[in-house]
Order: C-alpha cells, then sequence, then structure tokens
C-alpha cells in the first residue's frame, strides 16, 4: 500500500498543516524568513488577491504516517489564458521533504487534474494570480537571505521537477547593491538636465491625498508600457490597481515610490519600492501576537534594506533617462533614509530593457530564480 497520503486542503486544521510545514523544513536554514502565519492563511486562501476570481485552484498536502511532508497548490488563471490564448496551469506554493516519491505524487495529481481541465501546459513554481511575489526556485544562491516576498527554497526542488520531466521556461534575476558601493554621482548630476531636455519630473507617489489620481496614472502607464508578448502578463484592470494601492497603504514609504510626468501632465513612469520587511519578519517567528506586535514595531524602525518590484516606462520615453531619474531619486531618498541596501527584483530574462538600466546602476545579479513548464500532450 502507498504509504504517501493525498489530502486536499478543505478545513482549518488542513490549511493549518498546509502553512506550517515550512516551519519544519527550514528550521535550520538561516535564509528563510518566516511569514506571519494567520496573514499566510489569508493569502492562499484568496483573501487580498485574485486567486478565487480568475479559475479554479486547489490546495494538496502529502502525508506520511499522519505527518505532512509536502504541499502544493495548483490552478488555472482562465482570465489570463483566454487574454492569450492559451491552455495553461500553474504550480505555486510548493514544498516537499527530500524524498522524490512525494514530490511525484503531488505532481501526478497536478498533471491529472490539468489534463481533465484540458490544458496543455503547466509553469511553475509562479505567483499566485495578480501577484509579484514567490516567483521560481532559487537555482545558485542559497546562502543570503531573501527579501521580502521572494521565495525560498530547498536545492532539491530543481532535481526534483527536472526529473519528473520539467523543463527551463525563463529565469527571473535579482540584482543587489550596497548603496555604499555604488557610485550614483553621475545619476544624480545628469537626472535633473534629462527631465529639462526631455520634459518630465518625477513626485513621489501621495497615497495620502491623492491616491486616486496616482492609481489612474499607474493605470495608465500599465497599458501604455507592457508589451503584448510577455505571455505572463495582462494589463491590470483599475479595480486591481486599487486593491494592490490599498495593501501598499500599511507598509509602503511615499518617499520611496515615483511616478514621472511629462511637463504636459501624462504619467509616463513609475516604481514600486519597498522596505524590506524580512528584516523585521525574521524576528517573529511567524506571530504577530501577543508579543509580536511588540517586536514588529521595535525592529520596523531599524529596517536597512529596500527591494524595488517594478519599474514601468512608456516606451515614447525609452532612452530618455526616466528610469535614470526615478533611481536617482530613490537613491537619494534610501540614503537620506539610513539604507544600507537592495535589491531589484525579481526582473524576467527577456527584459532587456531592464536589466540594462539597473545594471548601469551598479548593481550586480546576485540570485536566479527559475520557472519550469511541462507539456502535457507529448
Amino acid at each position: 500500500m502507498d504509504k504517501i497520503v493525498l489530502l486536499e486542503v478543505n478545513n482549518s486544521k488542513l490549511l493549518n498543516e498546509f502553512a506550517l510545514l515550512p516551519f519544519e523544513l527550514y528550521k535550520n536554514d538561516s535564509s528563510w524568513v518566516p511569514p506571519i502565519i494567520s496573514e499566510y492563511k489569508k493569502y492562499v486562501s484568496g483573501a487580498d488577491n485574485s486567486l478565487c476570481d480568475v479559475g479554479p485552484h486547489v490546495k494538496l498536502i502529502a502525508r506520511i504516517d499522519g505527518k505532512t511532508v509536502g504541499r502544493i497548490l495548483y490552478g488555472i488563471d482562465g482570465k489570463l489564458n483566454d487574454y492569450k490564448k492559451m491552455k495553461v496551469g500553474y504550480i505555486s506554493q510548493f514544498e516537499c521533504i527530500e524524498d522524490y516519491a512525494v514530490a511525484e505524487k503531488m505532481l501526478n495529481a497536478a498533471k491529472e487534474w490539468f489534463l481533465q481541465q484540458g490544458m496543455d501546459r503547466i509553469k511553475g513554481p509562479l505567483s499566485l494570480p495578480g501577484g509579484e511575489d514567490n516567483r521560481g526556485f532559487i537555482t545558485d544562491n542559497f546562502e543570503n537571505r531573501t527579501y521580502i516576498m521572494n521565495t525560498y527554497n530547498k536545492k532539491y526542488y530543481n532535481d526534483f521537477f527536472i526529473k519528473y520531466g520539467f523543463e527551463k521556461y525563463w529565469d527571473c534575476y535579482a540584482y543587489h547593491a550596497r548603496f555604499d558601493d555604488v557610485d550614483a554621482s553621475r545619476y544624480v548630476r545628469l537626472a535633473p538636465l534629462v527631465e529639462k531636455r526631455y520634459g518630465f519630473h518625477v513626485d513621489n507617489i501621495d497615497l495620502k491625498k491623492n491616491v486616486e489620481r496616482d492609481a489612474g496614472d499607474i493605470h495608465s502607464i500599465l497599458l501604455n508600457s507592457e508589451p503584448e508578448e510577455w505571455e505572463d502578463f495582462m494589463p491590470m484592470t483599475r479595480k486591481e490597481i486599487d486593491m494592490v494601492l490599498k495593501q501598499l497603504i500599511s507598509f509602503a514609504d511615499e518617499e520611496l515610490i515615483f511616478i514621472a510626468r511629462s511637463d504636459e501632465g501624462k504619467p509616463i513612469g513609475f516604481n514600486v519600492t519597498l522596505p524590506d520587511y524580512n528584516d523585521v519578519l525574521k524576528h517573529l517567528k511567524g506571530k504577530l501576537f501577543p508579543f509580536g506586535i511588540f517586536k514588529f514595531l521595535y525592529y520596523k524602525r531599524k529596517m536597512k534594506r529596500l527591494r524595488t518590484f517594478v519599474l514601468f516606462v512608456d516606451p515614447q520615453y525609452h532612452n530618455k533617462g526616466v528610469s535614470a531619474a526615478i533611481y536617482s531619486r530613490l537613491y537619494q531618498a534610501a540614503i537620506k533614509k539610513g539604507y544600507l541596501e537592495g535589491e531589484g527584483s525579481t526582473i524576467w530574462e527577456y527584459n532587456i530593457p531592464m536589466i540594462t538600466d539597473i545594471e548601469k546602476t551598479g548593481a550586480k545579479r546576485d540570485i536566479v530564480y527559475r520557472i519550469y513548464q511541462y507539456h502535457l500532450n507529448r
């Protein structure tokens, strides 16, 4: 009799096991940062994201002799599939003990489900629909502590996926810089000159008094900036933009997020940069209460790292210094506020303009996150 038992997560007890498995797997890994358990359970249940809005999904745990030894979430982003005219399923939140049989059983379950749903390809690991987090498996740097909303994984996960028959889809890169090692003087000096030459200016986002205006400007930039050939993206709706900004208000530092506009008022570029709350979460052990909230408030004042998630520029303003001007303002704000280092991630390897811009700042590629694909009909 097969000793590996799969259970679909359909009650609070199983959801708790799903959420807690990494705490056992990574208990000796200092590079892994535990999430807040209560918030994570909301996240994988579809709170404040598009998980339940775009198509069906399944959460499974694997047990051996009553002990949880694996987990997986798989689903279909029907909205993206319809937009891109494809039949692709996604895998997310994969965790497993070092036993290929467990991984194989979970992947078999996902495979059979996708076939029943009429899919022809699987991709993963990916963010949950609409997300910018937990994308890919680390392939090369398992020593450095990860930044907020980036994945950490066991090295053997890559081996398991390859053995099963997955192949590389795309890599995503993380670029790291210590600010005292970066010579940004050229950017700081030239930014006002290119702004004057090309007729634009850079302002901080206003999440308090002008959030409606800024949300609309971000939406406009995204509609003009995301290339149609990017298979994994589609323009965000205004509702989705509003949802993201609502989440940002609690955690964002307005002095680190900028919107560039032409002198006529047209929005042409923006970034999203957040303090690295992993500097705080690493001390909380997954719990805010009863005493974690005091640790949160204490360590929040001591955050020294930041992560840039996205930077988009209207194609009409490419090669006109918009990204450089935003980076210049971000660098100056980070230094002023006492940040010591930062990361730009996760940048898809086909996003050559972004890679070129970030490498010009002096940041170095630090981590490679690999996304795999599996062809179901071969």
